[in-house]
């Protein structure tokens, strides 16, 4: 009987001992220099400590198909909002690793041997990054009170994350005949950002249309191409001449109207930043229990995003040969569902 209770009162100990580690439940008073306590009943460690999971290794000889595609993921469409989530955002957790030395990015201007500016051959200093984001450093000047400067200092701005709602996927579909097996392998990775022109998108140009008149006397800006000229009051004598105050002609779809891309703002190489991205974790909206790192995410494929350009003789991208957008969207289907059918054609049943 004794030594029931004696293992009885072990086992509470270690149970006792064993929620101690995930849940303080003392009622003592805290000490000042003690550690905060843990935010949560357990503490997530496991992310800390992961380590990536290699691909299979693939030999030249064993490809048997391969196709290049580019894709683009939208973080405004609800299977991506995780991506964008202020608690552990995508470009956040890039940047970061960029300034911490983690990670290298890589300058995606096109050059001569490299017309797309994806092959990952010039590198960015972290201050480069920045700078194209708009938070490069700045110079603050200090004042005393009789408002002269009595000094500088070079000031961080401050990044807004939202201004990325896009990212570009460069990956290649391979067909290891050895594995008998068709996957696709991510090669980079790059946030895309749209250059602020402006008066690049006030007004659409209408071919064929007079210049504006003078500023003088219209009152739009002269160093301002899209301006919406004023309409004149004063009615002209002349015969061959149209009244100031006539409607102007509608804008039909052959109006030139400014559009501008977005482009990638930097690259980086994804098996280099798995090993970043094991360690973070992505939310989930429904679970936080799911233990799901960006790592997984882009391996196991839960993301949702459409082809933009996949490797043809001729370098072209989707739209370089579509103009409408529906077009677009159904030929980056019938892209996918091509690479589905390979796979599926290889086996009879």
């Amino acid at each position: 009987m004794k030594k029931l209770l004696i293992a009885a009162a072990v086992l509470v100990s270690l149970q006792a001992k064993a929620q101690q580690e995930n849940l303080n439940n003392s009622i003592d008073p805290v000490a000042v220099d003690t550690l905060p306590p843990v935010d949560g009943y357990v503490v997530k460690s496991d992310f800390e400590n992961r380590k990536v999971v290699p691909y299979a290794n693939i030999r030249q000889t064993d490809i048997a198909f391969s196709k290049r595609v580019w894709r683009e993921m939208d973080l405004r469409e609800k299977m991506n909002q995780a991506f964008a989530s202020p608690k552990s955002s995508l470009i956040n957790i890039l940047l970061e690793a960029i300034q911490e030395g983690k990670l290298r990015a890589y300058d995606p201007t096109p050059t001569k041997d490299d017309p797309n500016g994806d092959s990952f051959k010039t590198r960015l200093a972290p201050d480069q990054v920045m700078a194209r984001f708009g938070g490069d450093s700045i110079l603050v000047e200090e004042f005393n009170e009789n408002n002269e400067v009595i000094g500088s200092s070079y000031q961080q701005r401050d990044f807004d994350a939202t201004q990325v709602v896009k990212f570009r996927i460069k990956e290649d579909w391979i067909f290891d005949k050895q594995r008998s097996v068709f996957e696709a392998r991510i090669v980079g990775i790059a946030p895309l950002i749209t250059p602020q022109i402006p008066g690049a998108t006030d007004m659409p140009i209408i071919p064929g249309d007079a210049a504006a008149p003078a500023a003088g006397n219209t009152g739009a800006d002269p160093f301002d191409p899209f301006a919406v000229p004023a309409q004149n009051t004063q009615e002209t004598t002349t015969n061959d001449a149209p009244p100031a105050d006539a409607a102007l002609p509608p804008v039909t779809s052959d109006a030139f109207v400014p559009q501008i891309d977005a482009t990638p703002a930097f690259w980086v190489y994804f098996p280099e930043a798995r090993h970043v991205l094991v360690n973070k974790e992505v939310m989930n909206r429904h679970n936080d229990a799911t233990g799901l790192s960006y790592d997984d995410i882009f391996i196991k494929r839960m993301f949702s995003s459409y082809i933009v350009k996949q490797s043809n003789p001729e370098d072209l991208r989707i739209k370089d040969y579509l103009s409408d957008d529906m077009d677009r969207l159904f030929e980056s289907e019938r892209i996918k569902k091509t690479l589905m059918d390979y796979e599926q054609d290889l086996w009879s049943y």
